[in-house]
């Protein structure tokens, strides 16, 4: 999609909104419910994020996220995260070829959409190799960098029952997400659909709705987008909120909390209010937009304490009264 097809960015917005719309509806044929993750997923690749789910086995996140890969024209790989993994079997590796040259064999990482799947499954040396390349859009093997093609996502899943065995992902790690969302579990009604459909013997085909071209547009169209001072201080105040001992911070969050979110939030929460102002007809973001993508922006950037843990106060609790 050149930008010479639209004759002004607020019909490139119309357009985006019209992607969003198309791309919920064709995830909706197999996706049942969870219309929240679907909605804060797309969000994170139009602002071009990395998204980590973390969920109970079972509530289809790894189908989700296939089906999103599905509605896209792009390169899609999964890798499945294991103790045993290696650096090597992700990022690729450097082997002599039949004249004893080396050559490189990209790994799995060299893809549009990577499933991460159960991510904190592997040792810390791994995982480094994978946030790399969430950030540099780069991966360096034997002294040589190689660059990964545009656009790039890593969606991420992850356990929270099972801990045996784990590497939870370090706080500086998780900073790379732009979004931690919860899964729940579906409704009655939500779950005698989901039986319906995966227990009988038609096979729903998803179609492809946007190029990889297509979504880069919308990438740098959502970056263009108009912010308010108003909103931009709101949003940069919540964050200050969250930091404890600051001047803005509340007293549940010098009572309950260790560490607050850094700058990355606070650019995140503002990219995240672009896009969700787009993809709800409006072209600029309000402090409802902002609202909107607090919780998932936040929760896994700030640290809580002992007495939290003690009394039980989730961190959703804390930033629910933040705002």
């Amino acid at each position: 999609m050149s930008k010479v097809q639209f004759n002004s960015d607020v019909e490139a917005a119309d357009a985006l909104k019209a992607s969003f719309n198309d791309l919920r509806s064709e995830i909706g044929q197999i996706i049942v419910g969870q219309d929240d993750t679907v909605r804060l997923l797309l969000t994170a690749i139009f602002c071009q994020g990395h998204c980590l789910l973390v969920g109970v086995p079972g509530l289809a996140k790894t189908l989700l996220i296939q089906t999103i890969a599905s509605a896209l024209d792009l390169d899609f790989n999964r890798i499945q995260f294991t103790p045993d993994l290696m650096p090597s079997d992700i990022v690729g590796s450097e082997t002599l070829d039949n004249e004893r040259n080396f050559r490189f064999i990209k790994g799995p990482v060299f893809a549009n959409i990577i499933l991460a799947d159960e991510i904190n499954r592997t040792p810390p040396k791994t995982q480094s190799a994978l946030l790399e390349a969430m950030q540099e859009y780069a991966v360096t093997v034997a002294g040589h960098k190689h660059s990964i093609g545009r656009p790039f996502f890593v969606l991420a899943t992850q356990n929270p029952i099972e801990q045996e065995g784990t590497y939870p992902l370090p706080e500086a790690q998780l900073d790379r997400f732009m979004f931690m969302v919860h899964l729940d579990y579906p409704s009655y009604k939500q779950e005698l659909d989901i039986v319906k459909s995966t227990t009988s013997d038609t096979k729903k085909i998803v179609k492809k709705i946007l190029t990889g071209e297509q979504i880069l547009y919308f990438q740098h169209l959502v970056r263009r987008v108009p912010v308010a001072d108003n909103v931009v201080e709101y949003a940069v105040g919540l964050v200050h909120k969250t930091r404890p001992n600051s001047e803005l911070a509340i007293a549940d969050t010098n009572k309950y909390l260790e560490w607050g979110a850094g700058p990355r939030a606070s650019q995140n929460l503002i990219l995240a209010a672009k896009c969700n102002a787009l993809i709800n007809g409006k072209y600029s973001p309000d402090i409802e937009d902002v609202k909107a993508v607090a919780i998932p922006v936040l929760r896994h950037r700030v640290v809580r304490n002992f007495k939290a843990e003690a009394e039980g106060v989730s961190v959703q609790d804390i930033i629910k009264r933040m705002l």
